[in-house]
């Protein structure tokens, strides 16, 4: 995992969003145009959490997040979300 230069704060974490699927199951190609936003992604930053709820999620781990969760940044080149922690639904 590299390390990134940023630390988020609070309760919000830094994901790196999981590629688009670029073939269907029985092998169509998806034009750039109909791919899905992912929905699924590696958390690479988090922050410490809030007085009385800490953070659960960790550096590492693999979550699934709402179709139109977090902001998207970007960071020496590299594209990343940052959202709240409760804006992510599970932990693979």
């Amino acid at each position: 995992m590299s390390s990134v230069k940023v630390k988020p704060l609070a309760d919000r974490v830094l994901v790196q969003p999981a590629a688009a699927e670029e073939k269907t199951a029985s092998g169509i190609i998806i034009p750039d145009t109909a791919k899905e936003k992912p929905q699924k992604g590696t958390v690479v930053a988090a922050g410490p959490g809030k007085k009385d709820e800490p953070v659960t999620v960790k550096v590492g781990d693999v979550v699934l997040y709402g179709k139109y969760a977090g902001t998207e940044i970007s960071v020496e080149g590299k594209e990343y979300l940052i959202m709240r922690e409760s804006d992510i639904f599970a932990i693979l």
